[in-house]
């Protein structure tokens, strides 16, 4: 393995600053990056500002909206004038012996 070509892995503090929530995780980001410093249980470590985690997240919190997609289908094929696809009924199937 190659020396000094990989870069230095280093402990931060991942702040959602949507939320008040915070977690500790390691990093490779160049420390110009940084937003500072954040201290936690005595220990000093480089804060990264996050805009979502799973803490803001809709999908992790419960409050996502779920789209309607009923009709999207029929919608397309009518404003390209392509025929409906067909959809199979008891009737059509066929029958099992």
């Amino acid at each position: 393995m190659q020396t000094e070509i990989h870069p230095t892995y280093r402990l931060a503090v991942y702040k959602d600053i949507t939320c008040d929530f915070q977690f500790i995780a390691g990093t490779t980001m160049n420390p110009e990056k940084f937003d500072g410093t954040v201290e936690v249980d005595g220990t000093e470590y480089p804060l990264i500002k996050i805009d979502i985690s799973s803490a803001s997240h809709p999908f992790f919190t419960g409050k996502q909206k779920l789209m309607d997609t009923e009709g999207r289908v029929s919608r397309f094929m009518k404003k390209y004038g392509l025929a409906a696809p067909a959809e199979e009924t008891a009737d059509d199937a066929p029958a099992a012996e």
